[in-house]
């Protein structure tokens, strides 16, 4: 019996090595038991821009030559990348000048190839992560493709600077276009259809599989990467969004290297002058193995998940004051 179940385990988390990628980084198809998004003008106008942004030939282009790169790591050949000082430097000066930011024990974060663990509430996270934390180990982030290079000086910046893995993944917002003509709404049909068509799920095995080589080969070769287990932006300050995904803790029990949990706060809903927080906490150590059983990610999961609660506000209220440029800089990176 128990032989059996040690089995079932080895296999189920044999296939979840393949496709972890998509279980912890990607916001997969929603499933029922998820809510989906309200389809308002604004989604509607933003899964356009998302379907155009799929189709386009230079988004494509650029988004191969990235993984590209990225996998030639494995080979012996470093990505071209800006100095990670003065990566961080442009940043602060950008970050600062938009906003106050306090950091909390940013101390706790080794010297060494670790990955951080994030929550995440909003696009510009990975931007202010990268202002504030150490230039050694150089850390790389996981993000959407299209909202990365969906322009194009965000391409010219994104393929100079360096420091990101681009994951293809269908939106939460085009499954809610998806859903509602199925269930009859006409004059979503003609878009549903494009969608199904043009956008990319990211879940097919040859691209999680490079994925996962890029990832740990980044870790592999003393660099750090910056990830977000939900999987999927939150609605809530000061929540998580559960549960977690397991890809964080597989490649952390795989690549033998720490998670560092890191809560942002205040992040959900920005203006001009406010401030924002980034808690970092005591660093977690797990044992390595190349093939984890079920129950150690389970148990590893369940420790960052408290974790990262322990960091976040337990009431979280938005500060009453004028919120200048608030509509500005909350889509600036849409």
């Amino acid at each position: 019996m128990n032989n059996s179940s040690n089995e079932s385990d080895q296999e189920d988390l044999a296939d979840e090595k393949t496709a972890n990628v998509q279980a912890s980084h990607q916001q997969e198809n929603t499933t029922p038991s998820e809510t989906l998004p309200t389809l308002t003008d604004a989604t509607i106008k933003r899964v356009k821009e998302g379907v155009a942004a799929a189709g386009d030939r230079a988004v494509r282009n650029t988004i191969e030559e990235i993984l590209n790169r990225l996998e030639a790591i494995n080979q012996g050949h470093p990505e071209p990348r800006i100095n990670a000082t003065v990566r961080r430097c442009a940043l602060r000066s950008l970050i600062h000048a938009l906003f106050r930011v306090r950091v909390e024990h940013l101390e706790r974060i080794p010297p060494k190839p670790a990955i951080l663990a994030v929550n995440h509430l909003h696009h510009i996270d990975p931007f202010l992560l990268l202002a504030e934390i150490p230039t050694q180990p150089h850390y790389y982030f996981l993000g959407d493709a299209r909202t990365l290079y969906n322009k194009w000086w965000k391409r010219f910046i994104l393929r100079l600077a360096g420091g990101v893995v681009p994951l293809e993944r269908i939106w939460k917002e085009e499954v809610a276009v998806i859903a509602a003509a199925k269930a009859g709404q006409q004059e979503l049909v003609e878009l549903a259809a494009e969608i199904e068509k043009t956008v990319p799920t990211g879940g097919d095995i040859q691209t999680l599989r490079k994925i996962d080589r890029i990832i740990l080969g980044i870790l592999t070769h003393g660099d750090g990467i910056v990830l977000f287990p939900e999987g999927r932006l939150g609605a809530t300050e000061g929540k998580l969004h559960l549960p977690l995904k397991r890809g964080t803790v597989m490649y952390a029990l795989r690549a033998g290297v720490p998670i560092v949990p890191i809560a942002l706060v205040g992040t959900h809903d920005l203006y001009l002058g406010k401030e924002l927080a980034i808690r970092v906490g005591e660093p977690l150590y797990f044992s390595p193995t190349t093939r984890p059983k079920r129950q150690e990610v389970d148990a590893a999961l369940e420790t960052l998940q408290n974790a990262i609660l322990t960091l976040l506000p337990i009431d979280y209220q938005e500060p009453k004051e004028i919120k200048l440029f608030r509509s500005f800089l909350n889509h600036i990176l849409w």
